[in-house]
């Protein structure tokens, strides 16, 4: 391995101080839309619930409860109840907070929504 010359020390150094910055602000970057992602994924989950209940229980509040349950905070409105057979629909909205250090303020808060429709059993 050869000495570096005179005019080369520190290179790699001052490379560094170079890239870094960068670096960690593209994994915070990455991680805020990870944790969108987990949120968007809480949202279509408590809609599922929130449907599944509505169309086994005739009490629209017990649909709300399965939903504020899985994801507390969100907003949650259920359709008309119809007769046994016919589609009840849940639509579940929700805010994601993107507050990561750096790169949360560079993100507005997304609003997650989910619809589901599921044939009324009961």
């Amino acid at each position: 391995m050869p000495w570096p010359r005179r005019g080369e020390r520190g290179q790699a150094t001052v490379e560094l101080a170079l890239v870094l910055p960068i670096l960690a602000l593209a994994i915070l970057a990455v991680l805020q839309v990870a944790l969108v992602v987990r949120d968007h994924i809480a949202v279509v989950h408590a809609a599922r619930e929130a449907a599944r209940a509505a169309s086994v229980d005739p009490d629209p509040t017990r649909a709300r409860v399965a939903a504020l349950r899985m994801l507390p905070g969100a907003e949650v409105r259920v359709g008309n109840r119809g007769r046994v057979g016919e589609p009840i629909a849940v639509v579940v909205t929700y805010e994601s907070v993107t507050d990561l250090p750096l790169v949360g303020s560079l993100f507005p808060d997304p609003t997650l929504k989910s619809r589901v429709v599921m044939r009324i059993e009961k």
